[in-house]
């Protein structure tokens, strides 16, 4: 059992089954247990905090809600590989939502250039005939694994001012806090392509992996269009929640 593991402490107001599944996912996200390692058994954990064993089951449940483990029938509960879960109730970076789980993110550019937009990015930032634009490509890093790759595409008022900058973060709080760009919201759209071959280099894919693919339009709070985004991700590493109720 993974010496790790330490018995609760009895004077947090929190319920016994809080304390341990913030433990255990504590454990987790800081790599002392590693990705697909098994947790102690129920009755390790049993005696480790002194519970019952609705207790532990109650953590243990909890984690799978958030995706942290998986259990396999007669084996026990295992580490899931990291999963990006972004909700899409609000606008926010992909470092942005990750650092609210706990994760580690960052971001290495691969390219930054001043270019004619494909049809698709001149339509969907408004562009004039001839205008140009600057695409920033990134690989997007989830605990130091490659989740993504992402290729912005910015007007030039605003991509010219990023050749000097350290894009190893998010974006959006660059726009906003450098910029002094006020966002406001985004269209996003989601469909699965097959990875090609730079996607398969990047994110250690196979032939005929598919992707997710999200397109992600962002606007300024005046309504105009500022950044146009391919974000490519892997399929075992990513995932949209979304909450819609029926008016």
């Amino acid at each position: 059992m993974n010496n790790a593991t330490q018995i609760v402490a009895g004077h947090s107001p929190l319920p016994l089954y809080v304390q341990i599944r913030d433990s255990l996912r504590r454990q987790i996200l800081d790599g002392t247990y590693q990705v697909h390692e098994r947790l102690p058994s129920e009755n390790e954990m049993m005696n480790a905090f002194g519970v019952s064993r609705i207790t532990i089951r109650q953590a243990l449940r909890d984690l799978h809600n958030e995706g942290l483990v998986f259990s396999a029938q007669g084996k026990g509960t295992f580490v899931s590989k990291p999963k990006a879960v972004q909700n899409v109730q609000r606008l926010e970076g992909f470092g942005e939502a990750m650092a609210a789980q706990g994760y580690e993110a960052s971001a290495r550019v691969l390219s930054i250039q001043q270019m004619k937009p494909p049809k698709a990015v001149a339509a969907s930032l408004d562009l004039h005939q001839g205008d140009e634009v600057i695409e920033v490509k990134r690989v997007r890093y989830l605990n130091r694994s490659p989740v993504c790759i992402e290729n912005s595409y910015f007007p030039m008022f605003i991509g010219q001012r990023m050749f000097s900058l350290d894009l190893s973060g998010d974006i959006f709080p660059m726009l906003e806090n450098l910029f002094g760009i006020p966002l406001g919201g985004a269209d996003i759209s989601l469909d699965s392509i097959l990875a090609d071959d730079e996607a398969q280099r990047y994110l250690n894919l196979k032939p005929g992996e598919a992707i997710l693919r999200v397109e992600r339009l962002t606007h300024n709070r005046s309504g105009q269009p500022i950044d146009f985004e391919y974000l490519c991700y892997r399929g075992d590493s990513f995932k949209y929640q979304f909450r819609i109720d029926r008016k």
